[in-house]
């Protein structure tokens, strides 16, 4: 059997129009994540340029794009913000309002929300349960 590009799954990332896609993506995320009372205090001393980077490449992966993040483990990098659950729940539903708004396909964002839900305990203080 020859692969052709009809036998090549086309990924996420693809599919959403890649890099420039995620980037546009990030940033209306973080527009709205810094926006939100609740949540902007995360990022007061935090160099935003370098941390909508890091995310680009993080969704790049989630999306099915290229690995190219090199930087902390999400246990590593949150872990010391002793993020509580709905915190981290909040950034989630910022992510898929974003994802939402700017047309990304339902199968596309239910992937990133399975994602989401299996790095919980990665992010969260305690065992990342929503009853914890």
């Amino acid at each position: 059997m020859t692969v052709t590009d009809e036998t090549i799954p086309v990924s996420h990332f693809e599919r959403i129009g890649g890099a420039a896609a995620v980037r546009a993506a990030v940033e209306l995320f973080y527009d709205r994540v810094l926006a939100d009372a609740e949540l902007a205090g995360y990022f007061t001393e935090v160099d935003m340029a370098v941390q909508r980077r890091h995310m680009a490449l993080m969704l790049t992966v989630v999306l099915g794009g290229p690995n190219e993040y090199a930087g902390r483990d999400l246990a590593t990098a949150h872990r010391p913000l002793q993020i509580p659950v709905a915190h981290y729940v909040r950034v989630g539903e910022h992510l898929t309002a974003t994802l939402t708004q700017l047309g990304v396909p339902g199968d596309a964002i239910t992937d990133v929300q399975a994602v989401l839900a299996a790095v919980q305990d990665q992010v969260v203080a305690g065992d990342g349960r929503a009853d914890a």
